[in-house]
């Protein structure tokens, strides 16, 4: 049987967060958070999943303050992270890319992009073990 991988994802609007669960629960194990906080607070007391489906935009704490805190946690300085924006902000990306994101995907999604890139993300995961600077993937680090 194939293992299934365990995504979490962060997510304050609802109607996102329940889209992305129903496109991701057939091939994943999906974990749906409605906030950074939350999410925080499940990396401390659970297991680390093997993704990170990140929003940029949420109340309270977004998704760049969530990740530095993220990294900031031992056990969750590797877990790749692709982050979900509307914003096609070029220094959020850049701050998140510093913070080690593996990916990007712009909303609203194509499910099959979406899907695309969390495999691509897994699958370097799985044989390569380390992080990918996607800056230098796109072209925007010389």
């Amino acid at each position: 049987m194939e293992r299934r991988f365990k995504i979490l994802a962060v997510d304050d609007n609802s109607i996102s967060l329940a889209t992305i669960e129903q496109e991701l629960k057939g091939k994943y194990d999906v974990i749906p958070i409605n906030s950074g906080v939350r999410a925080l607070q499940y990396l401390q007391q659970k297991t680390p999943p093997d993704l990170i489906l990140l929003d940029v935009q949420m109340a309270l704490k977004d998704g760049v303050e969530t990740l530095r805190e993220i990294r900031e946690m031992e056990k969750c300085q590797k877990i790749p992270v692709i982050m979900l924006t509307s914003q096609r902000d070029k220094q959020i990306i850049l701050e998140s890319s510093k913070l080690g994101i593996n990916d990007y995907v712009l909303k609203p999604f194509n499910a099959q992009d979406l899907h695309e890139r969390i495999e691509r993300v897994l699958n370097k995961k799985e044989t390569e073990g380390h992080f990918v600077d996607i800056r230098e993937e796109k072209g925007e680090i010389t």
